[in-house]
């Protein structure tokens, strides 16, 4: 039962089994228009994914949209503060997936952040976001090509779950004084540490379940790329953060050879098998010494240590992954995450998956963004065991809005995620097709018509660059 919205009489939900989406032939697929020039980017957005489903499929396959609200255009519908109404959710949670366009962070009262109260209601554990170059995009790196990674980014913990207080408050007062009289006195390791009396407080959960649930999601995408595409990054501040931070890595690997041994290889794990296979006289030792050059000036216990990871990868691997079987499986490293920030920047090419901790995912995705253009060009996924929302990554801006001059870049692209989220890659590539050819032959919005080298004059509407990317089809 709807309070104010009526789903259409003509389609099916999307339903889940396993984790993974049953897709009927015409589902129903709620959207959010979306706040500012969600007014002009929405309406040309649903013109490209009618237009290549249509081409795609004929009349076998179609999409039967349902209006859904939130964010101002609730406010207007249900009332003020209204932001989210249960109507909205009641929709997703029958549907199943759902598409929207960016929102306005609510001011003076109701819910922190719309986008995270959506990713946190339907355990939307795993934010998505494709980084890649299209030709002809304006980019202030040289070589933007070699972008091409998918930002893995777990999506419901970190410090973005929002438990913190307020300095001066009642409650923070008392977790300080618990703190520092004693939970960090009797822990020996922090010392002589102290929180000072004037702090704000935050907490900064990382778990196990959340952690692995991320990486067996980014594992699972790895396996359906090209072999030369399959290797997943775990981006970590681990040598600081060591129960939080480091735990997501080890969590990662645990889980990587674990549940995926046969199909995975470690880093460490290459280095080891590599080395017995270039020189297959060499001892556990010497194998040892070859990957932590540092193992001279190591304790004994820790050499020790170092060679049993040796024993232990060649007793149980060698026979499924000696021999260079390792080169044709998921490579899987980590690495810290002020050194990827630089590393996707000096040499992206080396990158496929980046799986990531919240906060962590947030910069690196609107760090890779920019390579490719700006949140323009970069589109978002949140994806839980039991539904979808495929989201624009830019802000509202509302100065630009009913203009018909915006970027629908972002939602179109956003649509070809969901498209292949759905398994229907032939609409998705007619897109991406268009979308290309469009821009390489310089028919885009303002926004890229005037960083272009020459600009282009005149740009295309919001609504005549949607019908440039359906014309390249």
């Amino acid at each position: 039962m709807y309070e104010k919205i009526t789903p259409p009489q003509v389609g099916s939900p999307i339903t889940f089994k396993d984790g993974e989406p049953i897709v009927p032939d015409n589902p129903i697929i709620p959207f959010i228009r979306g706040d500012g020039t969600g007014i002009d980017l929405w309406p040309a957005s649903e013109r490209v994914f009618d237009a290549a489903v249509k081409q795609a499929y004929g009349d076998k396959r179609k999409i039967s949209w349902f209006k859904v609200y939130a964010g101002d255009e609730a406010c207007e519908v249900y009332g003020t503060y209204q932001y989210l109404p249960e109507d909205t959710l009641a929709a997703i949670r029958e549907f199943g997936v759902a598409i929207k366009g960016p929102l306005t962070t609510p001011i003076g009262g109701g819910i922190r952040s719309l986008n995270v109260a959506l990713r946190q209601i339907f355990d939307l554990y795993a934010c998505v976001r494709p980084c890649k170059y299209y030709s002809g995009v304006p980019s202030p790196h040289k070589n933007p090509e070699k972008l091409d990674l998918i930002v893995y980014r777990e999506n419901t913990e970190d410090i973005y779950l929002g438990i913190e207080w307020k300095q001066g408050t009642e409650t923070c007062d008392r977790i300080i004084k618990l703190l520092n009289e004693d939970l960090i006195p009797g822990t020996p390791e922090h010392g002589k540490k102290q929180i000072p009396l004037d702090s704000g407080i935050g907490i900064k959960p990382i778990s196990k379940k959340g952690s692995q649930r991320l990486v067996r999601r980014a594992m699972q995408h790895a396996l359906r790329l090209p072999k030369h595409k399959q290797l997943v990054t775990l981006v970590h501040k681990g040598n600081i953060m060591k129960y939080t931070e480091g735990a997501f890595r080890d969590w990662g690997y645990e889980l990587v050879t674990s549940e995926f041994r046969a199909d995975c290889v470690t880093e460490r794990e290459s280095w080891i098998l590599s080395n017995k296979e270039r020189h297959r006289d060499l001892t556990i030792e010497e194998n040892a010494r070859e990957i932590d050059p540092g193992y001279e000036s190591m304790t004994p216990d820790k050499r020790d240590m170092i060679c049993a990871e040796v024993k232990a990868v060649l007793d149980t691997i060698w026979d499924s992954h000696g021999n260079g079987q390792w080169k044709g499986k998921v490579m899987v490293n980590d690495r810290i995450a002020d050194s990827i920030f630089q590393q996707i920047q000096t040499r992206p090419d080396e990158y496929s998956i980046l799986a990531t901790m919240n906060l962590n995912g947030d910069y690196l995705s609107d760090a890779a963004a920019a390579i490719a253009g700006g949140l323009g060009m970069a589109p978002g996924a949140n994806i839980g065991d039991s539904s979808a929302i495929f989201e624009a990554t830019h802000g509202t801006a509302p100065k630009h809005a009913g203009r018909d001059r915006v970027n629908p870049g972002s939602v179109i692209l956003s649509g070809v995620m969901m498209l292949e989220y759905l398994g229907w890659q032939e609409a998705a590539d007619l897109i991406k097709k268009g979308l290309a050819a469009a821009i390489a032959q310089g028919e885009v919005t303002y926004d890229l018509a005037r960083l272009m080298e020459p600009p282009v004059d005149p740009p295309l509407k919001c609504s005549e660059f949607a019908e440039a990317i359906i014309r390249h089809f």
